[in-house]
């Protein structure tokens, strides 16, 4: 009897230590896949936050427009005091791209990215609460419009160069994609917001505020976690001063100046147009204009994503910007609504691979511009998006609120983008193959 709770005693002891054998071994086997995993850099991670960087800055540039009138009923704010929000927006963004050329490098990227999206979505959250805390509620949205384009701005410095890192294949096609998702963050603000309203009032504006503003929250933390590769290391970047002495630089500044111009100002002033030439209602022209040009830039975007290792992206561009002059002339210059409407539309599909295209170009240009040639490109194509379509306002109310005649001069800008596409390519071909 004792010899047979001996050996039972025996043999539970060697089964618990070989449970605890394996317990362990699982256990460190573990540890070991997790410091495996960290040491793996998983580049999608970071290409799906700057995907979520993009759609925050489509929340930024497109959900207060939707507001403008509502801020003018519930507050009582001028149209005058209205229309300095979007001025105020791009000034801010204008001026983080010039700063950042100073900063960012020192800072690094990943605590002025993160910080982008922190500042993206307090700023929207702020915007529900200063208005009504503050005497003046014109102020309060403001001060909330300031800090979210600060955010803007950041995202828009450092979300390209980041992908550019990356080790992936076909890069130009990769910046195409990624720029695309700004166009579905854009459709996504305009129909879910129109859809929100339709269900919970417009009064409710608040609520669905602090909702768009838990996008840049949540991607704060994959930025945070990501990797983040370095665009050019340390001392091997051209620096500011050598960067404004190549003349080549130039006409990529002036390419991304015309890029900017040619897509904000059709998208900028497509719901006006649509309204104007269908004779349509302000819901009907939001869905019509801007969110059908959206559509089609993102598709133009994800189209040229899928297909670049098949085309050549200096002949793309060129495509592309002659057909972006025809679209102009098409919307300023027929009599009938529906092609004006096309003319509107088609803009979309011609000016969609503009900007990520200039950028790529300008990778392959100036390989070595770092940081600084990306803050620089953001600048002058946020300058192009700026100065465009208020010249297009100008023009439009000089020829007594007839806006195809602004229109109509803003065709200057894909004619310029054009030429200047050749003159780069001449430059190539001086300097070795050609690329068309």
């Amino acid at each position: 009897m004792k010899v047979g709770v001996f050996f039972l005693r025996h043999l539970v002891f060697f089964c618990y230590c070989d449970i605890m054998t394996h317990i362990c071994q699982a256990f460190i086997v573990r540890i070991l896949k997790g410091i495996i995993m960290r040491n793996q850099k998983n580049y999608k991670k970071t290409l799906l936050a700057c995907y979520l960087g993009f759609v925050t800055q489509a929340i930024s540039a497109n959900f207060a427009p939707l507001l403008f009138l509502t801020f003018k009923d519930t507050y009582g704010i001028s149209f005058e005091k209205i229309a300095m929000i979007p001025t105020v927006f791009y000034l801010t963004q204008l001026l983080v791209d010039l700063a950042a050329t100073k900063f960012a490098d020192k800072i690094g990227y990943r605590t002025c990215v993160a910080a982008s999206q922190v500042l993206s979505a307090v700023g929207l959250v702020l915007m529900a609460i200063l208005p009504d805390l503050m005497p003046a509620p014109f102020w309060g949205i403001l001060i909330s419009v300031v800090l979210y384009a600060i955010g803007s701005g950041l995202i828009e410095v450092l979300v390209s160069p980041i992908v550019e890192a990356c080790p992936f294949e076909n890069k130009d096609g990769m910046m195409s994609l990624l720029h695309s998702f700004y166009c579905w963050g854009a459709m996504g603000v305009i129909l879910g917001s129109t859809l929100f309203f339709a269900v919970f009032g417009i009064e409710n504006w608040k609520i669905l505020t602090v909702i768009w503003a838990i996008v840049p929250l949540f991607n704060t933390f994959n930025f945070i976690t990501c990797p983040i590769e370095r665009l050019v290391e340390d001392g091997e970047s051209m620096g500011i001063r050598k960067l404004l002495k190549t003349p080549i630089f130039w006409l990529l500044i002036l390419l991304m100046v015309c890029a900017g111009a040619s897509e904000a100002t059709m998208a900028q002033w497509a719901s006006a147009f649509t309204e104007s030439a269908i004779g349509v209602s302000k819901a009907i022209g939001d869905l019509a204009g801007p969110c059908l040009f959206a559509m089609f830039m993102g598709i133009s975007r994800a189209l040229y994503g899928k297909f670049s290792e098949k085309l050549d992206l200096s002949r793309a561009m060129l495509v592309c910007g002659i057909l972006c002059t025809g679209c102009y002339l098409l919307a300023s210059l027929s009599k009938l609504p529906i092609l004006g409407l096309a003319g509107c539309a088609l803009c979309g599909l011609a000016v969609g691979i503009m900007w990520p295209g200039s950028i790529s170009i300008s990778s392959q240009k100036c390989p070595r511009g770092g940081t600084a040639m990306f803050a620089f490109l953001a600048l002058a194509g946020d300058l192009g998006a700026m100065a465009s379509p208020a010249m297009v306002g100008s023009l439009s109310e000089m020829a007594g609120g007839n806006l195809k005649t602004g229109l109509l001069a803003a065709v200057i800008f894909p004619v310029i983008l054009v030429v200047d596409l050749i003159v780069l390519y001449k430059t190539k071909k001086t300097t070795g193959p050609s690329s068309f």
